[in-house]
């Protein structure tokens, strides 16, 4: 089944004092052109981010953009164990000094000590991203899960749209048959008048001769091979629609060749009803198009 190159999904998520939204987004593109916005400090994420895309997309312009904050309170705190041992230590000569003197001092509590500055130190992963950026990474699949099925499902609404256009083209292409084969009699009566007129009206002319570019204009009118190409092209377009992967490409080919046949077939219609047809014709192959534009 097709994809679209349309698509979009957004998350959020917490890891220990950070916390994060982030949106991933496609519109359709010519060949694969990713965007990855995130911060600059998160060392190895963007690279690790783009392998992952590059692995589940084909093409379109896909935007990942990311903001991420951090909840200072909830930072995780650790003893300086050297700051506490310098505070104890002077604690003890102060004690000393007092008793030597015969003051008595006031029993310190350990809240006064862990409330002295630098006592308190973050945590020793605070500022490295290792742990952080292997958590984004490890989490990211979520959204990328997300954003393809939302691919999937335009995918499948676009299958139905190109397949209804499909049945038009086919039903159309039917019908110029239909009608190219009614105006075989007329056309060959009119061979047959216009050269019985050219013979009776030019003196010396070689009836071979004459009957040969007659023969000529005949075949230049035939639309027999325009007509079998577009029933071809219908059936490859509909094998197209029902594989995996992306046909975006092979499809975009193929709608150059349904147009081309159809504007061969009007030129060659010399019927306005054919003519008619032909025209019908173009207007659902550029419909047709138009869509097959979205098609990853």
């Amino acid at each position: 089944m097709i994809k679209s190159m349309t698509g979009f999904a957004s998350g959020t998520g917490e890891f220990g004092p950070h916390s994060w939204t982030w949106e991933l987004r496609s519109v359709n593109g010519k060949g694969l052109d990713l965007r990855v916005r995130v911060p600059d400090w998160l060392t190895g994420l963007e690279a690790g981010l783009r392998a992952t895309l590059s692995k589940s997309l084909s093409r379109g312009n896909v935007t990942l953009s990311m903001r991420i904050s951090r909840d200072e309170t909830l930072t995780e705190l650790a003893l300086n164990a050297a700051a506490m041992s310098a505070a104890l230590e002077a604690l003890q000569q102060t004690q000393d000094m007092a008793e030597a003197k015969g003051i008595a001092l006031t029993p310190s509590k350990a809240t006064d000590l862990l409330g002295l500055k630098g006592m308190m130190d973050a945590g020793s992963d605070s500022d490295d991203p290792a742990p952080l950026v292997a958590h984004l990474i490890k989490a990211f699949p979520a959204l990328l899960g997300a954003f393809l099925q939302m691919r999937q499902t335009e995918g499948e609404a676009l299958a139905e749209v190109l397949a209804t256009q499909l049945d038009q083209v086919a039903a159309l292409t039917a019908q110029a048959a239909d009608l190219a084969e009614q105006r075989k009699d007329k056309m060959a009566e009119a061979l047959r008048e216009n050269l019985a007129r050219v013979m009776e009206n030019v003196q010396g002319a070689d009836p071979e001769r004459v009957a040969q570019e007659l023969a000529l204009i005949a075949v230049k009118a035939d639309v027999t091979e325009e007509i079998d190409r577009l029933t071809a092209h219908v059936t490859a377009a509909r094998d197209l629609l029902a594989q995996d992967g992306a046909v975006g490409r092979k499809l975009d080919f193929l709608m150059q060749e349904f147009n081309r046949e159809a504007n061969t077939l009007c030129s060659k219609a010399q019927s306005t009803d054919l003519t008619s047809v032909g025209l019908e014709l173009k207007a659902v192959i550029d419909q047709m198009r138009e869509q097959v534009q979205n098609v990853e």
